[in-house]
């Protein structure tokens, strides 16, 4: 038997979880009081979507609207400092690490060139996520 987060929630359990079914049913339990509302059906969906339109390689959404995306290194920043390339200001996406074949992920920096081929993992808020496809 599982006891209802309500009855949880009175009991002032520090760090309750829950699982929605569903958006409003994610508010209900927001409104209870629950710490955190998961919503894995949801979550794995956008996942799987993003992945099949071959748009990212890689997806991982977090609460509050945040985003880790690997994706390639689009052809608009190729040769280029990242600093050069106004991608965080004109995309909000900020290009956390970079992979070239026969070497591990490196942390990027402004001066960081990302060369054709290479693998990117980018930060940004999920909503700008798509943005991500738009660079190609």
């Amino acid at each position: 038997m599982t006891a209802s987060p309500s009855l949880l929630v009175s009991f002032e359990i520090p760090n309750l979880w829950a699982k929605a079914i569903s958006k409003p049913h994610g508010r209900i339990l927001d409104q209870l009081g629950v710490h955190h509302v998961v919503h894995p059906e949801f979550e794995m969906g956008r996942r799987v979507a993003h992945l099949v339109r071959r748009a990212m390689l890689d997806y991982i959404a977090f609460e509050d609207d945040y985003a880790m995306v690997k994706t390639v290194g689009p052809a608009k920043i190729v040769g280029r400092r990242l600093g050069d390339t106004g991608i965080r200001s004109k995309h909000r996406i900020t290009v956390v690490a970079v992979h070239r074949r026969g070497t591990g992920f490196t942390y990027a920096t402004a001066d960081t060139i990302v060369q054709a081929g290479d693998t990117i993992i980018v930060s940004c808020c999920t909503s700008d996520a798509e943005c991500c496809s738009m660079l190609r």
